[in-house]
């Protein structure tokens, strides 16, 4: 095997390493969601917008949203490119500010 042939392995072997890793912050499911049936509600949360991100707020904002699953993402952040309407999202920028709610 050349060596070019090994590099392109080994660059190929670290992007796909790189892709299944993630830096966001999630909190763990809730045994029930606040409005059972309801799923994920990002405009009960809204108001948060501009607001810092802490894992406390995060887990209330889960809980107001009816959501079962949240996670903090940051402009670095790696994420999965599957739809779960059960998860709120928190976009913050690099301060950590709420930038964007959404579910998914």
């Amino acid at each position: 095997m050349n060596l070019k042939t090994r590099f392109s392995l080994i660059l190929a072997a670290a992007l796909f390493a790189a892709g299944c890793s993630s830096t966001a912050e999630k909190s763990e499911p809730a045994t029930k969601p606040a409005e059972p049936g309801l799923g994920c509600t990002s405009s009960a949360v809204q108001h948060l917008e501009g607001k810092i991100a802490t894992p406390e707020l995060l887990e209330q904002a889960r809980q107001q949203a009816g959501a079962s699953t949240a996670r903090i993402l940051t402009p670095s952040s790696m994420v999965t490119l599957e739809y779960n309407g059960q998860r709120l999202n928190l976009n913050v920028d690099d301060q950590r500010v709420i930038t964007r709610v959404s579910c998914g």
